[in-house]
Formats: structure tokens, sequence, C-alpha cells
């Protein structure tokens, strides 16, 4: 897309429509491939009390004002997981959405303000079916665009071959030699090993600082070379809506899926503890003012809602990536029908 020309200019649209309509089909499989399964489409508020409330991810807010000119806050959600659950308390088992979401701060090839979330939830299932989910979807978005292999940044992933899983210990020790399980609630100890591996520390970065700074430079760009990585296992500090694993305390069941070094998909074996799930918001919401300044409210009526909500797995899945790597586009530009307005 052209850096000087709006994006519905003629001819530059016109490079774009082959994108687009690719991404129309790939929409059409997707769904057709979830009805075929018993799944029913939702669709979830965008306006929330609560945009969500992980401590890095930063919303849009608004102002309602109803007729008797009263006021309050509100937020564009950044996932629409919260009402997702409540539907899966009120009594629905399968459902999936092709969500509008909204995230602040966000801006790249990879990222934008404003992109599409799909997000579905299997009740009473564990979470290694949303991870067939993923490669499925995967498998399935690749063949509707007319692909056998998916490229990026010169890695390419054949997405037909089974994905491989790996827990995050074992990439830790595959690709920094670092025994993280080792370090887990040590600082020190992990900032002396990211130092030994050449990871620049500060003083001020905490633990959740510098796995994040191992995960996003040593870790996450050998994903997903040759075939897709299914990184399982995340340390329960880092997966506030994930319950425990039951066979090791100090990870939680969250995964996530990346081709070519490009995450794709989070997913979870859902916590439905309501005590620990608000203990576990309230921990993120001080990282979030302690680091940002800010946090945003928890909303109770999700809290009130998870005692009621069944046994979950589900996942989340960036659209626009997955049809970004299916069509061999280059920036997520390229992919939105209508991209949001260009920085000034």
């Amino acid at each position: 897309m052209s850096a000087d020309r709006p994006w519905w200019t003629p001819d530059v649209y016109a490079d774009r429509r082959p994108l687009l309509a690719a991404r129309a089909r790939i929409k059409a499989a997707i769904r057709r491939w979830f009805e075929a399964q018993g799944f029913i489409e939702v669709e979830t508020a965008c306006l929330q009390v609560s945009p969500g409330n992980e401590a890095h991810l930063h919303a849009f807010a608004t102002e309602q004002i109803a007729p008797d000119l009263s006021r309050r806050r509100l937020y564009l959600h950044t996932s629409p997981e919260i009402a997702c659950k409540k539907l899966l308390a009120a009594g629905e088992r399968q459902i999936f959405t092709f969500a509008p979401v909204f995230r602040n701060r966000e801006r790249g090839a990879l990222h934008a303000p404003e992109f599409t979330m799909l997000e579905w939830y299997r009740a009473d299932a564990p979470y290694e079916a949303v991870m067939e989910d993923c490669a499925a979807l995967l498998k399935l978005a690749t063949e509707t665009a007319d692909n056998r292999f998916v490229s990026w940044h010169g890695v390419t992933c054949n997405p037909r071959t089974t994905p491989e899983r790996l827990t995050v210990a074992d990439a830790f020790n595959r690709y920094a030699g670092i025994d993280l399980l080792a370090t887990i609630d040590d600082r020190n100890a992990l900032a002396a090993a990211a130092d030994a591996a050449g990871i620049t520390v500060r003083g001020d970065d905490t633990w959740a600082d510098i796995f994040s700074k191992l995960l996003t430079a040593l870790i996450e760009p050998k994903l997903g070379n040759g075939r897709a990585t299914l990184l399982t296992e995340y340390p329960a500090s880092e997966a506030p809506l994930a319950r425990p694993s039951a066979h090791d305390a100090r990870v939680a069941e969250r995964f996530e899926l990346y081709c070519c070094g490009v995450e794709l998909a989070n997913g979870f074996g859902e916590l439905t503890d309501p005590e620990l799930q608000r203990r576990r918001l309230e921990a993120e919401m001080d990282k979030k003012e302690e680091r940002y300044g800010e946090r945003y409210p928890i909303d109770d009526d999700f809290i009130a809602a998870l005692s009621h909500m069944p046994p979950t797995s589900g996942c989340a899945l960036g659209f626009d990536r997955l049809v970004m790597l299916a069509v061999g586009a280059t920036r997520i530009d390229q992919v939105l029908w209508t991209p949001p307005p260009r920085d000034t």
C-alpha cells in the first residue's frame, strides 16, 4: 500500500483487492468449519465496563452520557473474552466470534489499533482440543488461499505439517540455555541468566520484564520454522486468565501458536475460580499502575459469572495476521478492508 496516497485511491485499492477477496474466502471457510462442528457464532458488545486487565495492554476509553446527562467511563474492549465467558455462564457450550477489538499504543507491520480477533470456546474440553483447532485453522486458511507454504522475513513454514509442541521451559533451555523453572520467583537469578545470554537488563526490570525480553529476543524468532509451534505451559505468573497445570503449579494451561516466528494465537484452559481470578486481575492492575500510572476497573459482573461457567478451554487468534501469512502480505494494513487512519 502506498505510503503517500490513501488506501481508497482506485489503483492502490486495485492492488489490495485480491488480498481482501482472499480474506473474505478464508473467513467464510472458517465459519463453515466451526458451524460443521456445532458451534454457534456470537456477537459481543465492544463497549465494556472493563477493557480487560492485562498489565501491558492499553485500551481506548470513552464516555457514556445517559438521558439524564449522567456520565460514566466505558472502554472499547481489547478482547471479547469477558463477554464470551458470560455467555458460557449463561449456558452456551461452543461459541465463536469474529470480533473487532481495539488496542492503544499498537501500530506496525503486525499491529493495528483496531483489528479482528477470532475467538472460540469449548466447554468441557481440555486445552489440547483448542490447540488442535489452531492447527486445523492454519491449514484451512492457507489451503483456501491456495498456498502450500507460508513465509515471513525469510522464514518458511509448512502449515500442513503437525505443529511441534514445546513447553516454554524446554524452549528456554533449547534456545537460550536457561533453566527457566529454576528461576521462578527469583528475579536476580533470571537477570544473571539473561546477562549471560547477552540480554541487557535494567535495574528496574521485574522478573516478568526479563522473561519477556528473553522470549522476544531469543525464543520467538526460532518458533514456527519449518512447521508451526505450539508453545505450552507458560509460567503461572504470565497467565493470569489460565488455570494452573495439574502436574506443576509453577506453570499454567496457556499456549501460543507461532508460524514463521509470528505469534498467531493465545489459548487457555480457562480459570473459573472467581476469587483467584479477582486476585490475579488486581495484581495485573497493580503492575499496570506501577509501570504506566493507570489501572482499569475489574468487571464485578464477570467475576460473578465465573462461578456459573463450566470447565472450558478457549483461544484468541489474530485473524488479520492469519490472513497476512496465508496470502503473503507484508503489512497488516494490506489485509484490512478499511485500515485505521494513518499516523500524522
